[in-house]
């Protein structure tokens, strides 16, 4: 069984991972029926340049599909964990979370350097990617 306090940091993945669930759904919802993103938050009212650039889309899907896909499988993967307690599920979690930080740096780094715009739920997004890797 987990301990208390790994089984906190699980439940906070799963919780997390719901977050990132959320984000990237409204992402390819607006995607799916063509309507501007709402983000009128100061210096990150970049969305709509973001998600409209060709970085926006990785062989010809939406970044946001990805991280829809990122985020179920982090938050099966939890759940699973918090019932089984396997070392190779809890590997498989932080491998995961690796690799969305790679991903998260590289997008952070094209929005400001490359387009100059930057979104506020592809930053959100990198930072609930940077918390579940804590």
């Amino acid at each position: 069984m987990l301990s208390s306090m790994k089984r906190a940091g699980v439940i906070g993945i799963l919780i997390l991972a719901f977050f990132g669930i959320a984000v990237s759904n409204y992402l390819v919802r607006q995607e799916e029926i063509g309507a501007p993103l709402l983000c009128d938050i100061e210096s990150l009212s970049g969305c709509n340049v973001v998600v409209e650039s060709v970085y926006s889309h990785l062989f010809g899907i939406p970044l946001a599909s990805y991280g829809l896909f990122f985020y179920t499988l982090l938050f099966v993967l939890a759940a699973f964990e918090i019932v089984l307690a396997h070392t190779f599920l809890r590997r498989g979690i932080q491998v995961f979370a690796l690799s969305g930080i790679a991903i998260s740096v590289y997008s952070v780094y094209t929005q400001a350097v490359v387009i100059r715009a930057l979104c506020i739920y592809c930053l959100t997004s990198a930072f609930i990617t940077l918390l579940v890797l804590i």
